[in-house]
């Protein structure tokens, strides 16, 4: 990857919204039903939302990772996503009281290479913006020595549209970019994730698998 590729910051970038979380087991069960059966549709049905994808993971701190791409950072200040995010339903506000330890981030996407929905992906919190730009030159030797990656992209926080939810402190948040390797298999995510760590002199725990769920295209809800 030519290291001229700069990090989108604008608002007419493509967006993503990352909600990655715990749950108490005793609220599992409820707060899947509450994904499944609404609000992943919901998100999925805002003007100007592509996709919305869930993930779950075995090994992470917090276990569920939802992704969901919308057209620009623009959609976020919508009316119509206000009007969602302004009035949730009660099924939404008693699961967002349940979650815990959350990171809620609204990010521009600078897209790197590569098309498609991963099985499982590689989440690396690359902690400063100077990792995220080394990362970025890195990828074409990633994507050479490690087989099973099909795409890669860079999400880097929105300070101001990066609205906490109840349970992240938001004087302690720690808002740092983040690299999402899409892989064919669960052996291939770790060692991508892996590869980039020891590359970048990350710690072992700023990188993170997660198996695909499901995904939900707007355009399925047509």
């Amino acid at each position: 990857m030519s290291k001229s590729v700069v990090i989108d910051r604008s608002l007419n970038a493509m967006g993503e919204l990352l909600i990655w979380t715990d749950i108490a087991p005793e609220k599992e069960e409820d707060f899947n039903q509450w994904y499944d059966t609404e609000h992943m549709q919901e998100r999925a049905s805002i003007p100007g939302f592509q996709w919305s994808r869930r993930y779950h993971s075995e090994t992470a701190p917090r276990p569920y990772l939802a992704l969901y791409r919308t057209d620009t950072l623009h959609i976020f200040t919508s009316a119509p996503y206000r009007k969602a995010f302004e009035n949730q339903t009660e099924w939404s506000v008693r699961n967002f009281s349940a979650m815990h330890n959350t990171n809620r981030r609204v990010n521009a996407v600078t897209e790197v290479m590569g098309a498609g929905t991963g099985a499982v992906v590689s989440l690396i919190c690359l902690g400063s913006d100077e990792n995220a730009q080394a990362a970025l030159a890195l990828t074409d030797a990633l994507c050479r020595e490690v087989s099973g990656v099909i795409a890669l992209r860079v999400l880097t926080p929105d300070s101001t549209l990066s609205t906490p939810l109840p349970s992240e402190d938001a004087s302690k948040r720690v808002l740092e970019p983040y690299m999402v390797i899409d892989t064919t298999t669960l052996a291939s995510a770790e060692a991508a994730g892996a590869w980039m760590v020891a590359r970048l002199k990350l710690t072992s725990n700023a990188q993170h698998t997660f198996r695909l769920l499901w995904d939900l295209r707007a355009s399925d809800l047509k």
